[in-house]
C-alpha cells in the first residue's frame, strides 16, 4: 500500500502527477478530513485510483447525473485501465491463469446488484447495476453472469493483458506456488479493491466496489466486494460503507455492515471504522497477517476510514478538491518493523 511519499515518488517515475486532476491536493495539507451537509456533493473511494475515479463521480453529478450513475462511472475508471492490476482489465489472474472478476452497487433506495467470478467483461459494475434494475435479484455468477452480460450488449474482450501474462507465467514457475497476501502495494502483488461511496448535493447516497481479487486465487474463489453487507453497505438513512484488502476477514465480520449498524447506533464514521477493525482482531485468529481497510460516509457528510496495518490511503473529494489521506491503522508498524 501506498504512504504519501511512495505515492509521489512513483508518479513522478512515471509522469502520473502529470495526468492527475488539477485540482488534486498534497495528503499534508488544511484540506478538511470531513465534510457538512453544507459541503456536498462529497465522494470518498479507496486507494490512489480513487482520485481520478472521485473525479469522474463527480463530473457527471456536475452534468446531471444520478448519484448512482456517478458511483458507476467513477469506477469505471480503474476498471478499464490496463496498469491497474487489482481492478477489471490489466487484473492479475488466478492460479489458472483466467482473470475473473467481482461488483457490486447499492442505491439510495436500498437496492443492491452484483456479480462474481465474471470473466471477459471490462465493466463488472456495469454489469452489476444492470442486475439491480433490470432482474429480480442481487447476484449473478460465473457464466450466467456474463451470458447476462452479453445478452444486455456488453462486448467479450480478453482482460489478461500481455505484461500480465509474462508475470503470471513467471509465477507458476515456482511448484508451489500460493496465493501470496501482500499489504505492500507494488505493482503486480496487490489486491487492491476500488470501494467508492458518494453522497449528493440532495443527500441521496449509493456506493459501488469492484476488483479483479486476490492475484493467483484458486479458480472460484470469490471476495467480499459483491456480497452485500460485506464489501459494501449503503443505507441511506445512516451512511455507507465500504471494504478493501483480505476479503475473508471481512465476509466473516460482514464489515461493512456492521459499520453502517455501529453509525446507525450513534458512532461518527471514524469511530464505526475503528470498531469494525477491533472486531476482527477480537473475532478472527491470525488477523495479522493480513490487512483490511474500511471507509465510511455518513448521511451528514462526515467521513472515516482505518485499517489493520499501516499504508491504507483514501482518496476524498469536497467541494471538487481531491486529497489523498493516509488512514490511522491498529498498528502502528509493518510487521517486519515491529
Amino acid at each position: 500500500m501506498l504512504n504519501r511519499r511512495k505515492f509521489l515518488e512513483r508518479a513522478t517515475a512515471l509522469g502520473f502527477l502529470g495526468i492527475l486532476p488539477s485540482k488534486f491536493i498534497k495528503a499534508n495539507s488544511n484540506f478538511p478530513r470531513s465534510g457538512s451537509v453544507n459541503d456536498l456533493p462529497i465522494i470518498i473511494s479507496t486507494w490512489v485510483h480513487g482520485i481520478e475515479a472521485n473525479s469522474e463521480s463527480l463530473r457527471i453529478l456536475e452534468s446531471g447525473g444520478s448519484v448512482v450513475d456517478a458511483v458507476e462511472k467513477g469506477v469505471m475508471i480503474p476498471e478499464a485501465d490496463p496498469k491497474n492490476h487489482s481492478v477489471g482489465l490489466g487484473g492479475f489472474p488466478d492460479r489458472d491463469g483466467h482473470v475473473t472478476l467481482d461488483a457490486s452497487i447499492m442505491n439510495s433506495e436500498g437496492n443492491a446488484g452484483s456479480v462474481c467470478f465474471l470473466e471477459n467483461i471490462v465493466h463488472p459494475i456495469s454489469v452489476a447495476r444492470k442486475v439491480m434494475e433490470d432482474t429480480p435479484h442481487v447476484m449473478l455468477a460465473g457464466k450466467g453472469a456474463f451470458q447476462f452480460a452479453v445478452e444486455n450488449g456488453f462486448k467479450k474482450q480478453n482482460l489478461l493483458t500481455p505484461e500480465m501474462k509474462k508475470k503470471w507465467k513467471e509465477w507458476t514457475k515456482n511448484e508451489n506456488y500460493n496465493s501470496k497476501i501482500n499489504w505492500e502495494n507494488e505493482p503486480n502483488k496487490y489486491h487492491d479493491t476500488i470501494g467508492l461511496l458518494a453522497i449528493d448535493g440532495k443527500g441521496e447516497m449509493a456506493g459501488a466496489c469492484t476488483t479483479s481479487g486476490m492475484g493467483g486465487k484458486i479458480s472460484g474463489r470469490v471476495g467480499d466486494s459483491p456480497i452485500i453487507g460485506a464489501g459494501l453497505f449503503v443505507d441511506n438513512e445512516v451512511g455507507a460503507a465500504t471494504a478493501t484488502g483480505m476479503g475473508e476477514l471481512v465476509m466473516k465480520t460482514l464489515g461493512s455492515f456492521l459499520v453502517v449498524e455501529f453509525m446507525r447506533n450513534g458512532m461518527s464514521p471514524q469511530e464505526a471504522c475503528e470498531k469494525a477493525v477491533i472486531r476482527i482482531t477480537e473475532k478472527v485468529k491470525g488477523f495479522e497477517k493480513f490487512q483490511i481497510g474500511f471507509i465510511a460516509l455518513s448521511k451528514n457528510g462526515d467521513v472515516g476510514a482505518y485499517s489493520i496495518q499501516p499504508g491504507f490511503n483514501y482518496a476524498l473529494n469536497i467541494k471538487g478538491e481531491n486529497q489523498l489521506i493516509d488512514a490511522p491503522s491498529y498498528f502502528k508498524e509493518l510487521p517486519e518493523k515491529k
